[in-house]
C-alpha cells in the first residue's frame, strides 16, 4: 500500500490493519513512520517496548528489530542498547548517510568521478552565489579567516587540503541553510581522494589559492554573478588537474 494511504489512516486503524505484506518489516516501517508523523510518537517520546511493539502490529521480534534498525538509518529514532528507541527529528545528514553507501559504489564505477565532479560543481557555483547573496560583515570576517588559514598552509599539503574544505565550508555556512552544510559534507567524504590527486599536482597550491581569493573578494562585494564565475572557473581548474593525473596514473599502469 502507498505511503499516502498510510498516512492518512488513524492510529486505530494502523493497530487494527493486519500486515499481509511478503516483507513484514518494512511494513512495520511504513507504520511506525505514519505514527510517528502524525504524532501519535512525537518527538522527544519513547516508542513501546518490544513486546507491545509486536502484539500491535501481529509480528515477530525480529520483524520489529529490522523495522527500528531501519527508522534509526532513517533518524526518525535514536535505538540505544538495553532501552527504548527514542522519537528523534531527522536531519539532512542523516539523509546523505542513507546515500553514502551508493555513492561510493557509484563513484567506483566508470565516469563515476567525472559525474560526481559535474554534480560538485553545479553545486559549489549555486553555494558561493547564495553566499555572495546572504553574506554580512561577520560572515565576511570568518571567510578571510578561512582564506588567510589556506594562504599560511601552502607548503603543507594535507594542512592545505585541509584549510582548503575549511574555506569550502564556510561558505556553505553563509547560505544559512543546513542542507548545504550537510551536502558540502558529504561531497568532501566521497571525493576526498580526487581532491588530494588534484593538489599533489605542481603549482596546484598557488592556483587553488588564487581562486579562493576572487570568490572571496566577490563574497565580500556581494555579487552574486562575480562569485559564481569564480567558483565556476576554479572547479573547472579542478577538473582540468584531476583528469591530466588520472591520465597519468593510467599511463604508468598501462603494459609496456
Amino acid at each position: 500500500m502507498a505511503t499516502d494511504e498510510i498516512r492518512d489512516r488513524t492510529q486505530v486503524e494502523l493497530v487494527a490493519w493486519p500486515i499481509r505484506r511478503r516483507k513484514i518489516s518494512e511494513e512495520a516501517v511504513l507504520r511506525l513512520e505514519a505514527m510517528i508523523r502524525d504524532g501519535t510518537f512525537p518527538e522527544g517520546t519513547l516508542l513501546p517496548p518490544e513486546r507491545e511493539l509486536m502484539k500491535m502490529f501481529g509480528v515477530g521480534r525480529a520483524s520489529i528489530r529490522e523495522a527500528l534498525y531501519a527508522l534509526g538509518r532513517m533518524g526518525l529514532v535514536q535505538v540505544r542498547t538495553g532501552e527504548r528507541p527514542l522519537v528523534t527529528r531527522p536531519t539532512a545528514e542523516n539523509l546523505l548517510n542513507e546515500l553514502s553507501g551508493a555513492a561510493r559504489h557509484f563513484l567506483a564505477g566508470s565516469g563515476g568521478a567525472e559525474h560526481f565532479q559535474e554534480a560538485r560543481a553545479l553545486f559549489e557555483v549555486g553555494v558561493a552565489r547564495l553566499a555572495a547573496l546572504r553574506a554580512d560583515r561577520d560572515d565576511i570576517e570568518r571567510l578571510r579567516q578561512a582564506l588567510e588559514a589556506n594562504a599560511a598552509a601552502r607548503g603543507d599539503t594535507a594542512r592545505f587540503e585541509r584549510t582548503d574544505v575549511a574555506f569550502h565550508y564556510v561558505l556553505a555556512r553563509i547560505t544559512r541553510n543546513p542542507i548545504f552544510t550537510a551536502v558540502h559534507d558529504a561531497l568532501v567524504e566521497w571525493l576526498t581522494n580526487q581532491r588530494t590527486i588534484t593538489l599533489r599536482a605542481p603549482g596546484a597550491e598557488e592556483a587553488a589559492l588564487a581562486s579562493h581569493g576572487q570568490i572571496f573578494e566577490a563574497v565580500a562585494s556581494n555579487d552574486a554573478e562575480a562569485a559564481a564565475v569564480a567558483m565556476d572557473e576554479h572547479l573547472k581548474s579542478v577538473a582540468s588537474l584531476i583528469k591530466a593525473a588520472m591520465e597519468a596514473e593510467n599511463a604508468t599502469r598501462a603494459p609496456r
